[in-house]
């Protein structure tokens, strides 16, 4: 197979048409990728995850002698949780925690962080940890959220919908002129993400110059670096 991707440019300046220069790493599979980064003294994390959509955590089992190696809502002292944030007019914020400390809200919600010097040490330890499940009711339809009954995703708000827009353009003088009037609802499935590298970072704290240096499988990196400092309180 012929990968020489190599081109020259078949125009000059805005609008040239290139061929793609980064493809021929891969194809020699010479690319790298999160899980290629290695630094000394790197540990594994692995998540304990909620199985419930929504659950109470009455209660969290450690493994014995687990001390900086398995970590719970309670040990992240001083960490912040992840605001869910826009510039929408009208949108209500929300914070995510780090990790689910009395409730979780969703299916694979973290609850316990585990550390070790492999990836699967790090899973076999989340298999030690017990989590008290307390499941409650919760709510699989998106109409149905609205409803007077339904369980609150927050418990501080008093209904699910974190925004609620409208444009003003007359819309019922045109249905009364209308020489017809068609009602439909439609729905559309749900958006899942099935990148090829799957979620990943590396983080490493350089003690010297006191800067967090982050490697992460994302796109956005702005954003995602001004969240990270807000979590940890870094400038």
């Amino acid at each position: 197979m012929d990968t020489d991707v190599k081109s020259k440019p078949t125009g000059k300046g805005i609008g040239s048409s290139l061929l793609r220069q980064e493809d021929e790493r891969y194809l020699h599979g010479r690319g790298r990728f999160i899980g290629d980064i290695r630094m000394q003294g790197m540990l594994e994390l692995a998540f304990l995850r909620s199985p419930l959509a929504h659950a109470r955590i009455n209660g969290i089992e450690k493994p014995a002698d687990s001390a900086e190696r398995v970590f719970t809502a309670q040990d992240l002292v001083g960490v912040s949780g992840i605001k869910a944030d826009s510039g929408l007019p009208g949108f209500r914020s929300s914070i995510q925690p780090v990790l689910a400390a009395t409730k979780v809200r969703h299916v694979g919600e973290p609850v316990v962080a585990c550390l070790a010097e492999s990836r699967a040490r790090a899973e076999d330890l989340c298999e030690l940890v017990s989590i008290d499940f307390e499941e409650l009711p919760a709510v699989h339809d998106m109409t149905k959220a609205r409803d007077a009954d339904a369980p609150m995703v927050h418990d501080e708000w008093d209904e699910n919908v974190f925004l609620e827009s409208a444009v003003d353009i007359d819309f019922e003088a045109s249905k009364a002129g209308a020489a017809s009037v068609v009602k439909r609802t439609f729905k559309t499935a749900r958006q899942c993400m099935a990148p090829i590298e799957g979620r990943g970072v590396v983080a490493v704290w350089d003690r010297h110059l006191e800067m967090l240096t982050i490697h992460s499988a994302t796109q956005i990196p702005h954003i995602v670096r001004t969240g990270i400092a807000g979590c940890l309180g870094l400038d």
